[in-house]
C-alpha cells in the first residue's frame, strides 16, 4: 500500500504551514511530485517500482530490510540518503519486536518503507493532521517522525518503571495477602524477564536512531541537513542519550530485583532445610533408644522388666525435647 501526505488547504490563521493530506494511492494512480512524504506499508513489487520510476531511487525489499547488511544501513547515493532503523512494535504486548524500517531523503522528500505498524507512526501521523501542524518538507518530517518514536520510546520506558516498582513493592514490602511463595517468585521472574527484554528492545531501537541523527548531522558526500535543524537535531540526541541511560538504570533495577529474588528464594529453600536438619536431629536420640531396645539379646533385664516400656517411651520423649529445647536456648529455631 502506498500512502502519500503532502501539504493541503492553509489555514484559517494564515499561517505559512498548511494541513496534512493522507492519500491512499489506487492501482494505476501516479505519484504525485508535490508529495513530502510517501509512505510504502507491505508494499508490493508493482508499488516498488511505481515509486522507483517516479523519483528515479531504489526501494529496498523486504528481504532487503531484514538482511541488511552493516555498511548499508547507513549511506548516500547519488544525492539520496538511505537509512534503517530499527523501531519498536506491538510494545504492550508480552513478545515486543523491532522492526526493521527503512528511511530515504531525496531533495525535500522522505519515503519510509516498513512492513509492521508501529504505534509511534500512528502517533505522529494522528499528530501532523492536526491544523497548522503539518511541515513542509520531508527533512522535517523526518526530525518530527524521529522525535515522536522518542516520545514513545520515553513513555514505554515509563511504564516499565511502573511495572518494576509494582514488583518492587511486592518484595521488599509484602502484605499479609503477598507473601513470599512459590508462586509470586515464579510470576516475579517472569515479569522482570519480559520487562529486560522490552527494556533491552527499547535502547536498541534508541541507538539505531542515535546512529541516524548522527549520520543526518554529518556533511555526507555533500547532503546536509539545513542550518535551522541542525539545533533541533542536537535537542533531539540529548534527549535520546538521557532516555539511553534512563533504559540502563532500570536495566540495573531489574537486575537487582533478580538478585534479590534468587536470594530470597535461596532464604526460603534454606528454611526448608534446616527444618529438616532440625527433625533429623530431634529424632536422632529417640531412635538411638528406640534400636537400642530392639535388638533381640537373651540378657537384657529390661525385657522382663514390668514397666520395661513405659520407661523406653519416656526415655524417648526426654530425649526428643531435651534436643529441641537445647536447639532453642543456641536460637538456632
Amino acid at each position: 500500500m502506498i500512502i502519500i501526505h503532502q501539504p493541503g488547504a492553509a489555514s484559517a490563521l494564515n499561517d505559512r504551514r498548511c494541513t496534512f493530506g493522507r492519500h491512499v494511492l489506487l492501482a494505476g494512480e501516479p505519484v504525485s511530485p508535490e508529495a513530502i512524504w510517501i509512505d510504502l506499508i507491505e508494499p508490493t513489487r508493482e508499488e516498488d517500482r511505481r515509486v522507483e520510476a517516479a523519483l528515479g531511487i531504489e526501494i529496498p525489499t523486504r528481504e532487503e530490510t531484514q538482511n541488511i547488511e552493516p555498511s548499508e544501513v547507513l549511506y548516500v547515493e547519488n544525492g539520496v540518503r538511505y537509512m534503517s532503523a530499527r523501531i519498536l512494535c506491538q510494545s504492550g504486548t508480552e513478545a515486543p519486536k523491532l522492526a526493521p524500517i527503512s528511511f530515504i531523503l531525496k531533495d525535500k522528500q522522505l519515503i519510509t518503507v516498513r512492513y509492521d505498524e508501529p504505534r509511534s507512526f500512528q502517533m505522529f501521523i494522528n499528530r501532523m493532521a492536526r491544523p497548522g501542524a503539518a511541515v513542509p518538507q520531508g527533512d522535517h518530517l523526518l526530525i518530527g517522525l524521529f522525535e515522536t518514536v522518542i516520545d514513545r520510546a520515553a513513555e514505554i520506558l515509563r511504564l516499565s518503571g511502573e511495572r518494576i516498582d509494582e514488583v518492587s513493592s511486592v518484595i521488599f514490602e509484602p502484605t499479609a495477602s503477598q507473601k513470599a511463595d512459590v508462586d509470586t517468585f515464579r510470576t516475579t521472574l517472569q515479569t522482570m524477564g519480559m520487562e529486560g527484554n522490552r527494556i533491552s528492545k527499547v535502547r536498541e531501537s534508541l541507538v539505531s536512531i542515535e546512529r541516524m541523527l548522527l549520520f543526518l548531522t554529518a556533511n555526507t558526500a555533500g547532503a546536509a541537513l539545513p542550518d535551522d535543524l541542525r539545533g533541533e537535531v542536537r535537542t533531539t540526541l540529548r534527549d535520546l542519550q538521557s532516555l539511553e541511560d534512563h533504559a540502563t538504570f532500570l536495566s540495573s533495577k531489574i537486575q537487582f530485583l533478580l538478585d534479590a529474588v534468587l536470594g530470597l528464594v535461596s532464604l526460603e529453600q534454606n528454611k526448608i532445610i534446616k527444618i529438616f536438619s532440625v527433625a533429623a536431629v530431634v529424632f536422632m536420640p529417640p531412635t538411638l533408644i528406640a534400636s537400642s531396645y530392639g535388638m533381640n539379646f537373651r540378657n537384657m533385664p529390661e525385657l522382663d522388666w514390668a514397666l520395661g516400656y513405659p520407661m523406653a517411651l519416656v526415655m524417648m520423649v526426654l530425649a526428643a525435647s531435651g534436643t529441641y529445647l537445647f536447639f532453642k536456648w543456641k536460637r538456632w529455631l
